[in-house]
């Protein structure tokens, strides 16, 4: 989200209208994470699927929990490090927030943030990002992670890595105490003679931040016990398909919403958000029934999630002409990209690299190319700095460039040392007898599918601390 995309004038009240639209647009988002819960659950195998849920679920602890003590604060509190920063403690506790007018600085209450949009309805539309950013990465550890170790590193990524992404990418004049992070502001200007980069709904902030994420701590846990030997493939297709769904519906706030207002920018972005995700799917599915000969039900959901990664940094700047090309150029690129692991032999369990990564990367570089001022933006009144391909210049490609490799460079080599420092101190990876069990055994005492009562007992079906006693007492271990 660049300043360049705000809206022009800020009214002395409470729009009632805007409010509305980014308190509904903050819940959709809200629901994406439960939609990537199901999501991810439907992908991993039926062992692992109660934990691949609740590593999502347990973001959404965490994370709101510091969001309210200091993340806010961090990514958009006043800079103290040359746009690299938010001072943490300047609103501590949503100090100074609640009450505040524009630019949120502690005031009267009885005058409203820019473009009418209170103080807590910001914070409300951003904690939602924090949070499915966070609960993104979980993806590439799939099947092997200890959960008090997940939970540990969703703070400390947050804190370290996160919010200042937030801080360098999101550029909010007039609705928090700072303008922007040196991405948004000066990423072109600092040897290209542009402006700053463009990434309206987080394409680096959270995609390529997440992807890189994702493939330090794939690095630092290691391969599944039968990577690359035995089939490990999804054990229900149905929650996949429900949480493409979901993610694809709750898109649409995630995207429409960071216009932060109910104009001609949040539906031209809402159009442009179809628009990529449509042809995303398609262009996975073609790729799919040329490699393999089959359009498959994971392939149209991984598309649809592919488009809407790619779209996100791109929706507000490109027309929906452009908005098709991005998305099928994510469809096709990141279908293709998911084989990577094998080449490379890294284990990434759920594709967040092939798709968040590589997607992040497609949508947020072809700005350069497909910025027009007959996108979202430019209907809106508002300045776009054109593409390539609309007589730009190469100007805008370089700060895009610019901005997506410094966030995936940072986000690598500082989740890797978050992941190595956990993995050397209370262990990261479960142990090979609880990986070959299942770590929702394991790691939470429960099944996700209780089968017993078909199995002619007794007293049908048997609780998951029944299930766990058993597991142990087999293996010798007290009961």
């Amino acid at each position: 989200m660049n300043a360049l995309t705000l809206a022009a004038a800020d009214t002395p009240f409470i729009d009632s209208g805007n409010t509305a639209w980014v308190l509904a647009a903050a819940a959709l988002v809200l629901f994406m994470t439960p939609g990537l819960a199901l999501f991810y659950g439907g992908m991993v195998r039926t062992k692992s699927v109660l934990n691949m849920m609740m590593m999502s679920f347990i973001s959404m602890g965490t994370v709101g929990t510091v969001w309210i003590l200091w993340g806010y604060s961090e990514a958009f509190g006043p800079d103290v490090g040359g746009g690299l920063i938010g001072n943490p403690f300047t609103h501590f506790g949503l100090k100074g927030v609640l009450d505040a007018i524009y630019g949120f600085v502690p005031a009267t209450k009885t005058a409203a943030a820019a473009g009418g949009i209170p103080g807590p309805a910001f914070v409300a539309f951003q904690v939602v990002f924090a949070i499915i950013a966070v609960a993104l990465v979980s993806g590439a550890i799939a099947d092997r992670a200890k959960f008090t170790a997940w939970t540990v590193f969703t703070v400390v990524w947050a804190t370290l890595v996160y919010f200042p992404a937030a801080h360098w990418v999101f550029a909010f004049s007039g609705y928090a105490a700072q303008t922007g992070g040196w991405i948004a502001n000066k990423a072109g200007g600092m040897f290209l003679g542009g402006a700053g980069a463009y990434d309206f709904a987080g394409g680096t902030a959270i995609h390529i931040n997440a992807g890189a994420a994702g493939l330090a701590l794939a690095l630092v846990l290691g391969k599944r016990i039968g990577f690359a030997k035995e089939p490990m493939r999804p054990h229900n297709l149905t929650l996949v398909m429900i949480g493409a769904g979901i993610l694809w519906f709750g898109w649409f706030g995630f995207n429409a919403g960071s216009a932060l207002g109910a104009g001609a920018q949040a539906a031209g972005v809402w159009v442009n958000t179809l628009a990529a995700t449509c042809t995303a799917m398609l262009g996975w599915l073609l790729v799919e029934k040329l490699r393999d000969g089959h359009f498959t039900s994971l392939g149209a959901a991984s598309g649809i999630v592919a488009g809407l990664v790619a779209i996100t940094p791109a929706c507000a700047t490109v027309s929906p002409i452009g908005a098709l090309i991005v998305g099928l150029a994510a469809g096709a690129g990141c279908a293709l990209a998911v084989g990577l692991k094998f080449r490379f032999g890294f284990d990434d369990s759920l594709d967040v690299v092939g798709v968040h990564l590589v997607g992040g990367l497609i949508g947020t570089l072809l700005i350069g190319l497909l910025a027009t001022k007959g996108s979202p933006t430019g209907a809106a009144g508002l300045t776009v700095n054109e593409g390539l391909f609309y007589g730009g210049g190469l100007s805008q490609l370089g700060a895009q460039a610019l901005g997506a490799f410094s966030v995936l460079i940072f986000s690598f080599v500082v989740t890797y040392l978050i992941g190595l420092a956990i993995h050397k101190t209370m262990g990261f990876r479960v142990d090979e007898a609880d990986e070959a069990q299942g770590v929702d055994l394991s790691e939470h005492a429960e099944t996700a599918y209780d089968l017993s009562g078909l199995s002619g007992g007794r007293f049908g079906s048997g609780s998951a601390v029944t299930t766990t006693a058993s597991a142990k007492t087999k293996e010798g271990a007290p009961a």
